[in-house]
């Protein structure tokens, strides 16, 4: 059994707490219930000072927490974050740096999994010529992957746009997180300017595509029911992640 085939499809879905405050935190998690068991905490969140008590408080609710924090610093920095982490009961963490730093956090990693961020999905080839990277989406995310996997990390974050060249290119050899999720294609707020997300895919063809899990914010966050979403998207992966079994 291969890693990714190990992963309970509950535990697929990482719900995205894009909230301002601990207290919307616990109010969504609890309006979402049984239906999300694996939730996101980013830097909003932890800029509030309550994100360490807000982490121990999903993992009493029996829930798994990845912390986004997108480390970047000097590798010894990063490593001592790491380790601050290792203990606190989170499954995974990000790490967005060059290869010293994504080696320093898989070094300092024990109980904790390292996610080397590839390219953000907000950002698209236009976004990559004005930072002065002269190559494609693709083939940097294939690059930043490929390291990823040399200095140790356990898996990266990319677009599920590009996770069948990353299964063709590293195999099961990483975990693939892919964020810029949506649960049905042409969203109105897409085409008004209200997304922030460029390289989006849909649940579906996400899993379809090899990714392993995938983080979902708005769509269940500013959904009438967010129970309700996170249980229809559930079933779409469950779906797709046993078609893809069968096969």
């Amino acid at each position: 059994m291969t890693q990714s085939q190990s992963i309970p499809d509950n535990q697929r879905l990482i719900i995205a707490l894009d909230v301002p405050e601990a207290d919307d935190a616990r109010a969504l998690v609890n309006r979402i219930g049984d239906a999300g068991s694996f939730y996101k905490i980013g830097l909003e969140l932890f800029m509030t000072g309550d994100a360490f008590e807000l982490l121990r408080w999903l993992r009493d609710q029996d829930k798994q927490v990845f912390v986004d924090l997108k480390l970047f610093d000097i590798p010894a920095t990063v490593a001592r974050a790491v380790k601050r982490l290792d203990g606190s009961g989170a499954r995974f963490v990000t790490v967005h740096g060059n290869d010293a730093m994504m080696k320093a956090a898989a070094d300092a990693a024990d109980a904790i999994s390292v996610l080397a961020v590839t390219v953000l999905t907000s950002l698209d080839r236009g976004d990559l010529d004005d930072l002065g990277f002269e190559c494609d989406v693709e083939k940097l995310v294939l690059s930043r992957a490929r390291r990823a996997a040399e200095c140790g990390c356990d898996g990266v974050v990319a677009s599920g746009r590009e996770a069948a060249a990353l299964r063709q290119a590293i195999g099961d050899r990483l975990l693939i997180v892919s964020p810029g999720i949506r649960p049905v294609e042409n969203r109105s707020d897409e085409a008004s300017g209200g997304e922030d997300q460029k390289r989006m895919v849909t649940v579906p063809k996400a899993f379809e595509y090899g990714a392993d899990y995938i983080v979902v914010g708005r769509p269940i966050r500013d959904a009438e029911d967010p129970r309700q979403a996170a249980l229809e998207i559930g079933e779409q992966i469950r779906q797709v992640v046993c078609s893809t079994k069968a096969d």
